[in-house]
């Protein structure tokens, strides 16, 4: 009967005490738990490394017993410990890709939400200040930092919303049409100075508009074929007025209220009755718009 315990079993003891260990300073450091998590992962990396290297070494065979391979799985262990930690190593990788993954990187926005509350100006933030929150700095109201869509879906969240109320159509729905003709926000419609028209939907600027124009090249499709052209379109002062110009649009005309807003139900109802009502001349108008309504939805749902 030997009483030397195997060495995995040794290691194992050891890992799951740091574990707690690991457990208990989360509490009282996000910041440093981050740091000690990824230091420990180097850790055990640098062990299965030399456990490995060993393995391809033929043994003597005169010292293999059970108390020589704790002695060398102490000292593997001991060796990985003082290797890890060290400036430019793994460890430094790993912090990196743990912050990403957590939202660490966005502490500025966590500490100033911290400082209001403790001078009691908020108590926690609404569902309007975590939206104002989030198109202003890109993170949530937990200091998570948002993806350039999801920025959109929360920047025009309200707005939508309230154009629903309007016209019936969901907000989703709508949301995903303005991302789909801005790119996500990145495809703006200027003025001749320069100034956003806010114009979310493409929305051409025809002989009964008497409010503001933007004259822009843009690509039309004639006979199946894009072709670029210039084109006059509606310009707004904010963005709420476009959403309310949309829901306008939809509703008081005839070929869209017999499509688009009567099928507006699901998403490829309302992308197809918009194509069919000729809201776009690109063919494949209603099969893209179905996808980014899709993708708006998902987006909604994690947002709220």
């Amino acid at each position: 009967m030997s009483l030397n315990p195997p060495a995995s079993n040794m290691s194992l003891t050891m890992d799951v005490r740091s574990l707690d260990s690991l457990k208990s300073s989360a509490a009282r450091d996000s910041k440093g738990s981050i740091r000690e998590a990824a230091r420990q992962l180097e850790s055990l990396f640098m062990q299965e490394l030399m456990k490995s290297m060993r393995s391809t070494t033929m043994d003597s065979g005169m010292l293999d017993n059970g108390a020589t391979e704790m002695g060398q799985s102490m000292l593997d262990t001991q060796m990985s410990t003082k290797m890890t930690g060290m400036p430019g190593g793994l460890s430094d990788a790993i912090v990196r890709q743990l912050e990403r993954q957590l939202g660490a990187g966005s502490k500025t926005d966590a500490s100033v939400n911290k400082a209001l509350q403790a001078q009691g100006s908020v108590s926690a933030p609404s569902r309007s200040t975590a939206a104002a929150t989030t198109s202003t700095t890109g993170v949530d109201a937990s200091g998570k930092k948002l993806s350039s869509s999801e920025q959109f879906i929360q920047k025009h969240l309200q707005a939508a919303k309230a154009a629903e109320v309007e016209s019936g159509i969901p907000a989703a729905h709508v949301l995903g049409q303005a991302a789909l003709e801005t790119g996500w926000g990145k495809r703006v419609i200027r003025t001749a100075d320069g100034q956003d028209s806010h114009n979310l939907f493409g929305i051409k600027a025809t002989s009964n508009w008497t409010g503001k124009v933007a004259e822009v090249t843009t690509t039309e499709y004639i006979g199946g074929v894009p072709r670029k052209v210039t084109a006059k379109f509606r310009a707004y002062d904010s963005y709420e007025e476009a959403f309310k110009d949309h829901a306008r649009l939809l509703t008081q005309s005839k070929r869209y209220q017999q499509t688009a807003v009567a099928q507006a139900d699901t998403a490829q109802g309302y992308a197809s009755g918009l194509q069919r009502a000729g809201y776009a001349t690109d063919p494949a108008y209603a099969d893209k718009l179905t996808r980014v309504i899709n993708t708006a939805v998902r987006l909604q749902r994690t947002l709220t």
